[in-house]
């Protein structure tokens, strides 16, 4: 393994809302930890109808979720306000230690576990260090904070080898 395959996701799509859920509990996944910003939604946006239904959906498949965000507390929390999961703010993504929590929280294993997100140096990195499958999906929205924008440099570069190793979308 090259050193930049460890920031390569499991699955690359254009959306998380084209994952299918239904499949993914037949393949014995239980929990969904999500990014919020640009995942689920705009950067800084509430709760829309679209992640709304898909929480629900997600409550009605039986899967636990958690929302794991490096945002503060009121930002994530008016989020959760709309789609009622468990989260963790302030998450300190990469490292593997609130993957961990929110999979304690969830009851799951890294095994019955997805990740979803939108970051490869921070969602991304941090979920496979914690042993945890991983969906990275595209940006919904351009609009990012500066640190962000400097840190997609740097992710074209890593999303153009891994896309020239394995295709231009990776699937199960």
């Amino acid at each position: 393994m090259t050193w930049l395959e460890r920031f390569y996701p499991d699955v690359y799509l254009e959306s998380t809302y084209e994952i299918d859920f239904e499949q993914m509990y037949q393949k014995g996944y239980r929990g969904v930890i999500f990014d919020v910003d640009n995942t689920l939604v705009p950067h800084g946006a509430p709760a829309d109808q679209r992640s709304i239904e898909l929480f629900q959906r997600l409550r009605e498949i039986g899967f636990e979720s958690v929302l794991l965000s490096n945002n503060k507390e009121p930002r994530v929390k008016m989020f959760n306000d709309k789609v009622h999961s468990r989260y963790i703010y302030k998450a300190g993504k990469p490292s593997p230690r609130n993957y961990r929590k929110a999979m304690e929280l969830m009851h799951t294993t890294p095994e019955t576990t997805m990740f979803v997100g939108d970051q490869l140096f921070t969602d991304v990195w941090g979920a496979k260090k914690a042993g945890i499958r991983t969906w990275l999906v595209k940006p919904i929205h351009p609009k990012e904070e500066i640190q962000i924008i400097l840190k997609r440099r740097l992710e074209w570069i890593v999303l153009f080898l891994y896309k020239r190793s394995k295709g231009r979308y990776s699937d199960l």
